[in-house]
């Protein structure tokens, strides 16, 4: 039996060294490929799509490199899971940057956390949200398997995801204002999160990542 692929997305906005070692680690089995081929990646078992730092130069070097369509065909036919700015790379727009056009994969927006943000007591929060916090599973998928509901996760980010349809929310976190931590729609799972830098529950998805077969 020919051993699992996963292609991590090697776009140049994404700690793939940290991504591709935590799939190492949870599937030692697995051939892990960063690259950016777009043959590489429509051939793997399964993708996963990184990203950090500003949505401008993200999706300017998704476009540059010709894996806007490559991510489109990826989510239509293999388990795909988008972490941190890739997540948000699949909404309609974000406001970062003065407005920038997404993949538009999901339709939503991302929204700026405010220069003001105050938690439920009105003292001051500050952006970027760094840190870890915890995590609402708001429906169960077979990527929470085996971890614990509000377990905590690690993020690092200024802007957060708005769902026009809810409903394809799995996970919610709040920081001043509740917002999308967790999103599921058939063969795709994204996450604001970074599960390579969340220790046992963000490594247990990797996990689960790695051995679904897509059904939601």
């Amino acid at each position: 039996m020919s051993k699992t692929t996963v292609a991590v997305i090697d776009y140049g906005m994404g700690n793939l060294h940290s991504a591709a070692k935590a799939l190492e680690k949870v599937a030692p089995g697995a051939q892990v490929m960063v690259t950016a081929d777009a043959g590489t990646i429509l051939s793997a078992d399964r993708v996963v799509f990184p990203g950090v730092g500003a949505i401008r130069d993200c999706m300017g070097e998704i476009l540059r490199l010709g894996l806007d369509e490559v991510v489109r065909e990826a989510a239509q036919s293999k388990p795909l899971l988008g972490i941190c700015v890739g997540m948000q790379s699949l909404m309609t727009r974000s406001e970062e940057n003065g407005g920038v056009d997404c993949l538009n994969l999901f339709a939503g927006q991302v929204k700026f956390f405010g220069d003001d943000l105050r938690d439920a007591s009105g003292e001051k929060l500050k952006v970027p949200h760094m840190g870890w916090n915890q995590v609402q599973q708001t429906r169960s998928h077979p990527l929470w398997n085996g971890i614990a509901d509000n377990a905590r996760f690690y993020f690092v980010h200024s802007y957060y995801i708005t769902l026009d349809d809810n409903n394809l929310m799995t996970g919610r976190c709040e920081y001043g204002v509740p917002f999308t931590a967790a999103l599921g729609r058939e063969n795709v799972f994204a996450v604001q999160f970074h599960p390579e830098k969340s220790q046992n529950a963000g490594l247990k998805l990797l996990q689960n990542f790695m051995e679904w077969d897509g059904q939601a």
